[in-house]
């Protein structure tokens, strides 16, 4: 699906089309990722309900029934963006679905936790659930990747003419207004502290006690707090991968915000640059943004992403299945130090590939059977369905 945004013309991976023949979804994702536009353009002939719209908001929680009594012959697509804030219409959704089997619904939501809450099960299966992230790779052909890696790929920060301004504004109220929507945490303030505090963590194990010694605030709330940015789609938590045995590995999650220019934004990192410790952090967050929207792309939610580091510290950043182990570098040389950890890997785990995404110029295979891939040769096989 094609869309335009701020001038330039993007086309979106996620093609929902096929799905919607056969049932209602959900579309899931972080505000201002392109959910609306994205379908609006997708589905021009669709009935939008916004209920970020006080007047349409303030009608429906009022009368649920609206959206059924509205209805006209012959329509049977129906949006209703961000339903969180009106769990309720999905009792009223049920039902038309249920009697009418021709009808579908496309609910989009930039929180699950008040769906979870309001015990609205996600229709009981009769929908199902896609979800949408910040661009991507081949959503951004011939880009600047250290803009990229900056400013992250929000649509609206990365066509803008001063990213920095639209970041900072959106980090510093979008994510406030939401978490105090949401009404998830006691204390803003408390919360304000921790945000920056868990964007330094960004891609590294979660130490809540670490963290709550950082802001200020009981490793308990550190915990909630970690399960709300969950719950609001602005963070990912990356389990281990747990199946070795001769190498005990570790069991503790890693904390990934959903955007690399939020992450940036939250800790002040400033412009990333080649060759430094922020462009490797900062590639290795993207990467596992892209495995992430590729899988769910493609609808194979269901094959896990993890990473594998042992009590000996042996470590493979990405563990795609059972099958693909992944190493991100920034360097534009690489050794078998590089790599020592997939080798350990691959010593229990028959991985198929063993691949170290780095700043080579040209692809290689060493003598042990690792791929070595520049960065933009890993991006184009992994969106050409040949990583995975």
């Amino acid at each position: 699906m094609i869309f335009w945004c701020r001038m330039f013309e993007v086309h979106r991976c996620l093609n929902l089309s096929k799905v919607l023949e056969k049932k209602s979804f959900f579309l899931f994702g972080p505000r201002q990722v392109g959910k609306t536009t994205f379908l609006r353009q997708a589905f021009p002939e669709a009935r939008f309900y916004n209920l970020l719209e006080s007047q349409t908001f303030r009608e429906l929680s009022a009368q649920p029934e609206l959206i059924r009594q509205r209805r006209k012959p012959g329509e049977n697509l129906i949006v209703i963006d961000e339903v969180q804030r009106l769990p309720v219409l999905l009792d009223e959704a049920q039902g038309m679905i249920d009697s009418d089997r021709k009808l579908r619904f496309v609910f989009t939501g930039s929180s699950a936790r008040k769906l979870r809450s309001g015990g609205a099960n996600l229709l009981g299966g009769r929908a199902w659930v896609a979800r949408m992230h910040p661009l991507v790779s081949p959503e951004l052909k011939n880009t600047d990747l250290i803009r990229r890696l900056t400013w992250g790929s929000l649509p609206h920060v990365f066509f803008s003419a001063d990213p920095e301004e639209e970041l900072g504004s959106y980090v510093g109220t979008y994510l406030m207004e939401e978490v105090r929507a949401e009404g998830a945490v006691r204390s803003i303030e408390s919360f304000s502290r921790f945000l920056p505090v868990a964007a330094l963590a960004n891609g590294e194990q979660i130490n809540f006690t670490e963290l709550g010694s950082d802001c200020q605030v009981p490793p308990r709330l550190v915990r909630e707090y970690v399960q709300v940015l969950d719950d609001t789609l602005v963070a990912r938590q990356l389990e281990p991968f747990q199946k070795t045995v001769k190498r005990k590995p570790v069991a503790t999650a890693k904390l990934y915000l959903f955007d690399v220019g939020v992450a940036n934004m939250l800790m002040k990192r400033g412009r990333v640059e080649p060759g430094g410790e922020s462009f490797g952090r900062a590639l290795e967050h993207q990467i596992y943004i892209e495995l992430l929207a590729y899988l769910e792309y493609g609808r194979r939610a269901d094959t896990p992403v993890n990473y594998w580091r042992s009590l000996s510290q042996m470590e493979v950043d990405f563990v795609v299945g059972e099958s693909v182990g992944i190493e991100v570098k920034a360097r534009i040389m690489t050794s078998q130090r590089d790599y020592k950890g997939l080798l350990a890997l691959a010593e229990e785990v028959p991985l198929k590939r063993k691949i170290v995404v780095c700043q080579e110029r040209e692809r290689r295979r060493t003598d042990h059977g690792i791929e070595i891939l520049p960065i933009a040769d890993f991006f184009e096989e992994l969106w050409g369905g040949g990583i995975i």
